[in-house]
């Protein structure tokens, strides 16, 4: 999980070093990744037969919320900073505390909900220099992360039914033919989509096959068996791989004091916390071992 969140933290990083709009690296990312997924599943000869009713219906859903976040996520980092941008995405945390509840009809956690509003408290040090300029780009990002919260939740109820192929499959053709039909809206849908550098293309080879198809489907997988919370809690170490890939490859180091690694290793405190709380309550919840009797 923690290998899937480090490529993920090179996500902002590309969104700052791909010279094209946001808009078109969303729209880049989504086919490239569709793309590269629909080869993986012939190859390996995943499922890929689409459910039929509710469940496409909710997959679809999902599926827009998905490229709801993207375009939000990369819009935040085209206004501001990829550091900037990523730590909102914290607070993902903070909404899957009522999502679940609502959605997966799981009984609301109060320890869940404050390990949550315990990160909040970590990303105020991290990010304690906002400024006027910055607070559209931390109200997208935090649209961001609410957007990220509910489709991170409807694929722990999705999985149970469909198979992660599938899901990532449709989800990622449905946000393709949404950032389509914004770009064409926009007067967007034309030559300019493929006027790029060789650096950027190869940039996006490596953010839509290495950082979304692979990482997307395995994450679908790794909620599966962990939970959406617990995926949730510790994607709020994406922010502190992003900053330290910042300092380096962006000269966003002007973000880092001692602010930074307090709130940074308050954050790794709270994901430990969590995995040693899960795994006490998983203890005490299970059975008591029958002894065999002697044969």
């Amino acid at each position: 999980m923690h290998a899937i969140i480090f490529l993920w933290g090179f996500t902002g990083i590309l969104g700052k070093l791909i010279k094209i709009d946001a808009l078109y690296i969303v729209w880049h990312r989504l086919w490239i990744a569709a793309l590269s997924l629909l080869i993986v599943i012939f190859i390996f000869k995943l499922p890929r037969k689409l459910p039929k009713g509710k469940q496409l219906f909710l997959i679809c859903l999902t599926g827009l919320f998905v490229a709801g976040h993207w375009l939000t996520f990369y819009y935040s980092i085209e206004l501001s900073t990829a550091s900037l941008g990523i730590l909102c995405l914290s607070t993902a945390t903070l909404h899957v505390t009522w999502l679940e509840p609502l959605i997966l009809k799981k009984p609301f956690s109060k320890i869940e909900f404050l390990f949550g509003f315990l990160v909040i408290f970590g990303i105020y040090f991290i990010a304690n220099d906002f400024n006027e300029k910055e607070v559209l780009a931390l109200i997208v990002g935090l649209i961001s992360a609410l957007f990220a919260a509910v489709f991170s939740v409807m694929n722990a109820k999705l999985i149970e039914e469909t198979p992660s192929s599938v899901i990532t499959m449709t989800e990622l053709t449905i946000g393709f033919v949404l950032v389509t039909i914004v770009l064409g809206s926009q007067g967007m849908l034309n030559a300019n989509l493929f006027k790029m550098r060789s650096t950027d293309f190869y940039l996006l080879l490596f953010l839509g096959i290495v950082c979304t198809s692979f990482a997307f489907l395995a994450m679908i997988e790794v909620v599966k068996r962990l939970g959406a919370f617990t995926a949730s809690l510790s994607i709020n170490m994406e922010p502190v791989y992003t900053i330290l890939l910042a300092i380096p490859l962006l000269s966003e180091d002007k973000q880092v004091g001692g602010n930074f690694y307090f709130g940074a290793g308050f954050i790794v405190l709270i994901v430990i916390a969590n995995a040693i709380v899960k795994s006490r309550i998983k203890k005490v919840n299970e059975p008591p071992a029958i002894a065999k009797s002697p044969v």
